[in-house]
């Protein structure tokens, strides 16, 4: 299996590097955020990676930051966060983000490699499920008419790059939030994302004391596209976003 680690502690990635490679792991190594995320970029000519075991305390960007951007680039690559950060609001900020485990420093190898070897197998299972048969993947894939940077769901486009809106053709003005969240919902439409899930991605922080501020900018962005299915509240969850009708 290829891994990529990302670790800016070059002793502590080459001892690393070391045990798993005796495991079998090709380990590709990532000294900083954006290395990590040109790593991940596709390319033709090597394999994906299996799993990416991801440090916190990096010296461009911080982990969070890197796991959201990874998520962005790749919904189904495993994330496993190995950092000193033992507190519980960091450990919930991270999952939140969308890792897949979270393993606190210092570690036992072999603990770390069951974790490695479990969410591996989680992934290839979600992967192998039939189209439509649920996991957290939302469905049938892309929505009809997708394209890279650019969303189609009935009357409504969301164009990424430009972070320009329109329903029925009607540019709709929108704040950078209100932006980030439809754009959040937009990923997976039909799926419910946890409020703690919403806050943590897009006001980067926990849920203690937000949550009027999401109510608000869901009820915002119902009024501004006009398309009152759109948002669609699940009770004691959170919100999903559905396919209105043209």
């Amino acid at each position: 299996m290829r891994l990529l680690l990302v670790e800016d502690d070059d002793r502590v990635a080459a001892a690393l590097s070391a045990v798993l490679a005796r495991h079998g792991f090709d380990v590709v190594h990532a000294r900083s955020g954006e290395e990590a995320l040109r790593r991940l970029l596709p390319d033709d000519g090597a394999r994906p990676f299996g799993v990416v075991l991801l440090d916190l305390g990096l010296p461009d960007t911080d982990g969070f930051e890197v796991c959201s951007r990874i998520r962005r680039l790749t919904a189904t690559t495993p994330v496993i966060m190995v950092t000193a950060r033992a507190d519980v609001r960091s450990r919930v900020h991270g999952l939140n983000l969308g890792a897949d485990d979270y393993v606190v420093k210092p570690y036992d190898t072999a603990e770390l490699l069951a974790r490695i070897h479990a969410v591996s197998r989680r992934t290839a299972t979600a992967t192998a499920a039939p189209a439509g048969t649920g996991g957290s993947g939302g469905g049938d894939g892309e929505p009809a008419g997708a394209s890279p940077g650019r969303l189609l769901l009935g009357p409504l486009v969301i164009e990424a790059d430009t972070r320009r809106v329109t329903v029925r053709g009607e540019p709709v003005t929108l704040t950078r939030k209100e932006f980030d969240l439809l754009a959040l919902l937009a990923q997976r439409p039909g799926v419910v994302f946890r409020r703690e899930q919403i806050i943590s991605e897009v006001w980067r922080t926990s849920w203690e004391g937000t949550g009027r501020t999401l109510e608000v900018h869901v009820a915002s962005l119902r009024s501004k596209l006009r398309l009152p299915a759109l948002i669609e509240t699940v009770r004691g969850v959170g919100y999903r976003l559905t396919t209105p009708a043209d």
